[in-house]
């Protein structure tokens, strides 16, 4: 998103930002001169442009009649100027915003794609910035003042108040003014690139040899050259294993075990990302060609990454006054939602009825109690009932590498409902490529860039699983493009936050047997997706309930060590799990909830997920018996709005656990009745 660029930030100083110098005796002259200019048809919001840039104004920058000076001649103020400063200025931002991403882009291909073994040079380009001074730069060449000045920045409630009555070149002026509302220090910006770079090659060089596991027998359970990134490959392994009954319940067990002990890092370092050793998750032995052999438990190394990129944001925190605490500027800044909202969204799913009658539907369909990782239960998808070796002789043979997969995508889309013309349009703003890592979808900042759908496929060919999880990355590029190349106004393109990136990438993979040409036609379909949809909600806010207690536990322990965050994580996944899921499950302090690697790579992004949930859910509700294309053209070209009357326009209602739960409980009553 436009704003992020510019907003994230930190470093490891202590310094105060520096005090404003401008007074007000001089934003009351500078109002005076411009009114008698202008007139007062726009007092209130010249005034509010004024003070905002004078806020950001430092010494560095000039004397108070330098500030003075500039906001009488670079105020445009009527509505023709406006609107041609305006232009000049998305035009201007579009190239800076565009190109920097697509550096960075490149220098990041060492690390996101496979080209063999990760060298520190290629970390050293990986963690460099291109754009960590633009910022400062256009402060001081008095881009930003001038940005502030004429186009100044509106609270989230304001948004609220007046948005829903705003034109479109309105809400694009008001995302305008969103652009500069602090100012970071570039070696701030630069230090977290840094730290999250690294968390990020950490949990992409993350890989679970799953052929070289042990049981307590001596037997390997898995196919030879199982190699499963955590904690994705490991989640939709236990999820592919339903299929297999009894001995699909003891390899998920299995997983479940590795699971636990990368969470508490007693896990031996020497079988990360490494073939050569057999491990026994369950004892912890540790074997080299046969023969035991004494391992090192990986040295907290997953909890530094947390306080590296803990300690780089909270560095932010004196720059941002209005915001100033990275929980705050993630919720009420990026989600424009505020945490407590989101907690009190959560925690009504989490303690519903519906979810309590979903959990005993489980377990009655797996025929046992449930166990753990039946969080991650996936008999409600309509593929549950399919072998995976069927499904991956599917996908093998028709996505062998990531030429064919993006050869197939204007086939994919008129699938889906796209002319010709449009689908083609899109599939040329797509470019594939194979991903070191698990995958992600990584949009364009200007209409000549591409949108990347980096994705893992073995040389044997896309198996079902990276597929599905393909499916789920290429929504996010159809969103990408509509958003970026149907939008009317550049400051307008994207989503109101990630979590409707996600709701679309949910329903392009909900949406992956049919591309595949296995179409469903149980008339139970829409039930079981309803609770498929609640109980993959009830799954994804239990962890970033995790998420968001544990950033609130670091803010009070900004000095914590690894270990000490370590134990704080597992205790407050343990506290989650058993406020709102041991009575479901019958199990008392489960870690589970830690395993999620977005907690140690993309800091507080996991609210996006069940965000993301909850307006897929109501998508789909928007979508039934209609064009499918029609429809997501129509509400993704809407742009960056703020969160509630973007759903409003997409489809009547605001943001609420409300209507999954309304059906939840038809879906219940019809299936415990069959």
């Amino acid at each position: 998103m436009l704003i992020l660029m510019f907003a994230l930030g930190a470093c490891t100083s202590k310094e105060k930002a520096p005090e404003a110098t401008i007074s007000q005796r001089a934003i009351s002259a500078i109002l005076d001169t411009l009114t008698q200019r202008w007139g007062n048809a726009d007092r209130e919001k010249m005034e509010k442009g004024i003070s905002q840039a004078a806020a950001l104004w430092r010494p560095t920058d000039g004397t108070e009649k330098d500030f003075m000076q500039l906001c009488i001649e670079n105020y445009a103020g009527n509505d023709s100027l406006r609107l041609q400063l305006f232009n000049k200025l998305s035009y201007g931002f579009e190239m800076l915003n565009g190109y920097f991403l697509l550096l960075n882009k490149e220098l990041l291909r060492p690390l996101h794609l496979d080209w063999g073994p990760v060298t520190p040079v290629d970390e050293l380009f990986g963690g460099f910035n291109p754009a960590a001074h633009l910022t400062e730069d256009l402060f001081a060449n008095k881009i930003a003042f001038i940005t502030i000045l004429n186009f100044p920045n509106y609270s989230l409630k304001e948004k609220t108040e007046k948005g829903p009555s705003w034109s479109r070149l309105e809400w694009a002026y008001a995302r305008m003014g969103d652009m500069f509302t602090s100012r970071i220090p570039s070696e701030l910006i630069q230090n977290f690139t840094t730290a999250n770079t690294a968390a990020d090659t950490y949990i992409s060089e993350y890989n679970i040899y799953l052929g070289n596991l042990e049981n307590d027998k001596g037997e390997r359970l898995f196919p030879k050259d199982l190699k499963l990134i955590s904690h994705w490959g490991l989640r939709d392994e236990i999820k592919a294993r339903y299929a297999d009954g009894a001995q699909g319940l003891e390899r998920q067990q299995m997983i479940y075990q590795v699971m636990k002990r990368i969470i508490d890092q007693s896990i031996p370092k020497e079988v990360i990302n490494n073939e050569k050793y057999t491990w026994n998750p369950f004892n912890n032995q540790l074997k080299l060609d046969g023969n035991p052999v004494e391992g090192m438990a990986e040295p907290d190394v997953r909890y530094q990454h947390v306080i590296n990129q803990f300690k780089a944001l909270k560095a932010m925190d004196p720059y941002s006054p209005n915001l100033p605490t990275f929980i705050q500027r993630k919720f009420e800044g990026e989600f424009e939602i505020s945490v407590d909202e989101v907690e009190k969204l959560f925690a009504t799913l989490l303690s519903s009825a519906e979810v309590k009658e979903t959990a005993k539907l489980i377990s009655q369909r797996l025929g046992r109690p449930l166990e753990p990782f039946d969080i991650w239960y996936d008999g409600f998808k309509a593929r549950s009932s399919i072998p995976s070796e069927k499904l991956d002789a599917i996908t093998t043979r028709r996505f062998a590498n990531a030429e064919a997969f993006s050869k197939e995508i204007p086939s994919i889309l008129g699938s889906l409902g796209w002319t010709k013309e449009k689908a083609e349009f899109i599939a040329s703003r797509i470019q594939v490529e194979n991903s070191r890592g698990a995958g992600h979808a990584w949009g364009g900042e200007m209409r000549k860039d591409n949108a990347l759908l980096r994705t893992r496929i073995p040389a044997s060919g896309m198996n079902y699983k990276g597929f599905n999880i393909a499916m789920h990355e290429f929504g996010h590029t159809v969103e990408q493009t509509i958003s970026l190349h149907d939008v009317d106004y550049y400051t307008l393109h994207g989503v109101p936050n990630t979590a409707f990136t996600e709701a679309l990438a949910f329903v392009f993979q909900k949406r992956d047997l049919d591309v595949l040409g296995l179409k469903e036609t149980n008339p139970k379909k829409e039930y079981l997706q309803t609770l498929d949809n609640l109980w993959s909600c009830y799954e994804i806010m239990g962890v970033s309930m995790v998420d968001i207690k544990l950033w609130k536990w670091l803010y009070k322990h900004p000095d914590a060590k690894p270990a000490e965050v370590k134990e704080a994580v597992m205790t407050i996944a343990k506290d989650v799990w058993n406020q709102y899921f041991a009575e479901n499950f019958g199990k008392k302090d489960e870690p589970i909830l830690a395993i999620y690697s977005h907690m140690i790579d993309n800091p507080l992004y996991l609210s996006a997920y069940p965000m993301g949930h909850l307006i897929e859910f109501q998508l789909e509700k928007q979508l039934k018996g209609k064009v499918f294309a029609d429809e997501v053209q129509r509400i993704f070209s809407q742009g960056r709005l703020i969160p509630e009357l973007w759903l409003k326009i997409a489809t009547g209602e605001g943001l609420s656990v409300e209507p999954l739960l309304e059906s939840s409980r038809e879906a219940l009553k019809y299936l415990q009745n069959k």
